[in-house]
Parts: structure tokens; C-alpha cells; sequence
């Protein structure tokens, strides 16, 4: 008899080594896609948020021309972890014409308690329904007595080119005498 055929079969070289590629490839695979996909549901809490840009409120000519301030909302996108959502109302502001091309722009927001400010024509100038604060149309206290502890909020603001009224909108801390964003 010949020394061969007692022997148990050899494996084949070729197939062990496919077989150990196979193996190594779909763990590596079995790894990576998981992780990944994890790492992309998770993208969203992992980003910072952006510092609000300038907000677009109106054209200069839609203000009146005599320089009362016009109440507008503002409306931005609202990005939360997932979802984007386009004119969300974040807040109101006062904008008033004071040149050709300048504007004025005031935060709606009272600094005293966070109350709605309103304006009167006929008294030329902001007030507080809540603690009877009142303010000029620059914004500037009027009563010393006033419980506010600061002016109006005013904000930062452009036009532009085609007449776009472009404001930086932040809401400050209440009740401190200084202007602290929140």
C-alpha cells in the first residue's frame, strides 16, 4: 500500500487563506458599519450651535417714513438635534427709521421683568403694562422712578444693499443693570 492513501486528506492551502480573508473582512465590516451608523445618529447632539447670525425683518421701505417704530416679529430657522424648521417666531422687535438708510432697532422685551413693551403715538415713546416703566423712542428711560434698571435693549442692525433690514437678535438677562446676553 502506498504511504498516501492512510493518511488523512491535506486541507488546501488556497481555501484555508480565503476562508481566514473572509472571515477578517465581514468581522471588520460587522464593526465599522455599526459604529458608524451609531456616530451619525449621534451627530447632531455631538455639533455646537451656531451663534445667531443677522435675521431678516423687513425692507426700509415698508417703515414709515416719518420715523414712528414698527413692531415686527422675528423669525428664524429653528435647527433642533434633527429637524429644521424654517419662521419660527424667536421674538419681536421695535425697528424705526432714523435716515435715509439708518435704522433703530429695540428688543420688544422689557429689561425690567421680560413683560411686552407697547408703543403710543400719542405719548411718543414704549411702555410697560406690568410696572408702568416708560421709555423714550431711543429707548432710554424716562421716569428715574422707573422699576426697569436699564434701557431698552437695543440691537444690532444693518441695511443692506436692496433695502433689507437685517438685526442681530439676543435677548438679555432681566432685572440687572447690565446688559448681559442669555
Amino acid at each position: 500500500m502506498d504511504e498516501h492513501e492512510h493518511s488523512p486528506p491535506q486541507p488546501d492551502r488556497r481555501s484555508y487563506l480565503t476562508k481566514v480573508a473572509a472571515i477578517a473582512v465581514g468581522g471588520i465590516i460587522a464593526v465599522v458599519a455599526p459604529v458608524a451608523g451609531f456616530l451619525t445618529f449621534l451627530d447632531p447632539l455631538r455639533r455646537k450651535a451656531d451663534a445667531r447670525g443677522m435675521v431678516r425683518v423687513s425692507s426700509l421701505g415698508a417703515l414709515p417714513k416719518n420715523g414712528e417704530p414698527r413692531k415686527l416679529p422675528v423669525l428664524d430657522v429653528l435647527v433642533d438635534a434633527w429637524n429644521r424648521t424654517p419662521d419660527v417666531p424667536i421674538g419681536a422687535v421695535y425697528v424705526q427709521k432714523t435716515g435715509p438708510r439708518t435704522v433703530r432697532v429695540l428688543n420688544a422685551v422689557c429689561p425690567h421683568l421680560g413683560c411686552s413693551v407697547g408703543y403710543s403715538a400719542a405719548k411718543s415713546g414704549y411702555f410697560c403694562p406690568c410696572h408702568q416703566s416708560s421709555f423714550s423712542l431711543d429707548g432710554k428711560i424716562l421716569d428715574p422712578k422707573s422699576p426697569s434698571p436699564r434701557a431698552m435693549d437695543e440691537l444690532e442692525a444693518e441695511v443692506r444693499a436692496n433695502g433689507e433690514v437685517w438685526v442681530k437678535f439676543q435677548n438679555f438677562r432681566k432685572g440687572s443693570s447690565d446688559k448681559i446676553p442669555v
